[in-house]
């Protein structure tokens, strides 16, 4: 590393913003991220329908009127009601429900036709990667991820870097199981569904009733938020989200006891430091990006690469194979002839784990030895 580099990371460290150490302690499959419409909106800003509900609403409502399957009465009432209303996920699902057949059920609609066409090309409007290779660094190293994102934005951007990306749906049981099992390393759970399937765009729990009576499918969930650390990144209401409580919250009953963290905008001092308090009652440690969206890239990079920084426990151990391991196995030795004890037998060999990404070279442990206290 030249001593421009170094000047400049050494700038890059002071000026950048503190983070809790009980997050950045983490070890990566400790963690579950909830992606929120922020993650897709720093991607790709391009594209108006991923920056918020009410952008993705508009965008709806547009296409429903280009398309002519929206009657132009219900379009302007829908209008005005995306543009008073506070709970945005009410106005979604009558707007589902107005787009669906007069039997209630949701499917097939013309909702998930107007979504189709709101995220057409998707992967030509990605100008900004740096959240998703972010999402992407601690995905590959055990960190579980589901979104209330209609789009795949993270799942087109590591297929791009030939991950083997999949996109998955409540309604599909088994693969639920298995991705709450963490035996499905690159799946993302999209709870509201994904705009490419045809049936699968649901908002409220009822659309999903075979899987929250299902007894088993709602225990490995339930367990998710019990034992895992939730990091809610570019998300607003999901805590109010109808699908993700009956999911998460409805049966987790000492809310206080967990440890969750949740990135949000800091819009003012009073409304932060109320919301930080609100959310610490339902055990979610609410952390600031800063004051402008523009520091939300950075800070998602500069977190995921703390935590992506923490090693298993059991990579702390040195391979003896290693001429480091073996030196040091050479001065245990030598201490216990020091002090008399007979050496019998061999040092039994403690091997570096190699799912932890660091690799067994003795230069490069102490590289990362220094990385560590760096």
């Amino acid at each position: 590393m030249d001593s421009l580099e170094k000047m400049t990371n050494r700038s890059e460290q002071k000026s950048s913003r503190k983070f809790l150490k009980s997050l950045t302690q983490k070890q990566p499959q400790e963690l579950l991220l909830v992606m929120g419409t922020g993650v897709s909106a720093a991607a790709a800003p391009g594209i108006p329908a991923l920056r918020s509900w009410r952008g993705c609403l508009e965008a709806v409502l547009e296409a429903a009127e280009q398309l002519e399957v929206l009657h132009p009465g219900d379009v302007a009432r829908f209008r005005r009601k995306v543009g008073k209303d506070r709970d945005l996920l009410v106005v979604a699902h009558d707007l589902i429900r107005k787009m669906s057949p007069r039997t209630g059920d949701t499917k097939p609609n013309f909702f998930q036709d107007c979504l189709m066409e709101v995220f057409d090309g998707l992967e030509r409007h990605i100008q900004n990667p740096l959240v998703l290779q972010s999402v992407l660094s601690l995905m590959e190293r055990g960190t579980m991820v589901l979104t209330t994102n209609y789009d795949n934005l993270l799942e087109i951007f590591g297929q791009q870097q030939n991950k083997p990306m999949e996109s998955l749906d409540l309604k599909d049981k088994t693969k639920v199981l298995q991705w709450a099992r963490g035996h499905v390393k690159y799946g993302v759970l999209h709870i509201h569904g994904l705009y490419t399937d045809p049936c699968g765009v649901v908002l409220d729990p009822s659309g999903y009733k075979d899987v929250t009576q299902d007894p088993e499918v709602m225990e490995v969930l339930q367990n998710l938020y019990r034992t895992k650390s939730f990091l809610f990144v570019g998300c607003g209401e999901t805590l109010r989200d109808q699908i993700f409580q009956a999911l998460f919250l409805y049966s987790v009953p000492d809310k206080v006891g967990l440890e969750h963290y949740m990135l949000v905008l800091k819009e003012g001092e009073d409304q932060f430091f109320k919301h930080q308090a609100d959310m610490l009652l339902h055990g979610v440690k609410v952390v600031s990006f800063g004051a402008s969206f523009d520091h939300f890239p950075g800070y998602v990079r500069d977190l995921a690469a703390q935590i992506c920084r923490q090693r298993s426990p059991d990579a702390d151990r040195v391979d003896s194979t290693t001429s480091l391991g073996n030196a040091c196995q050479g001065c245990a030795k030598r201490k216990l002839e020091e002090n008399g004890t007979e050496v019998s037998k061999q040092l039994r060999p403690s091997g570096l784990r190699h799912d932890t990404g660091y690799s067994d070279h003795p230069r490069d442990l102490l590289l990362n030895t220094s990385a560590r206290l760096g």
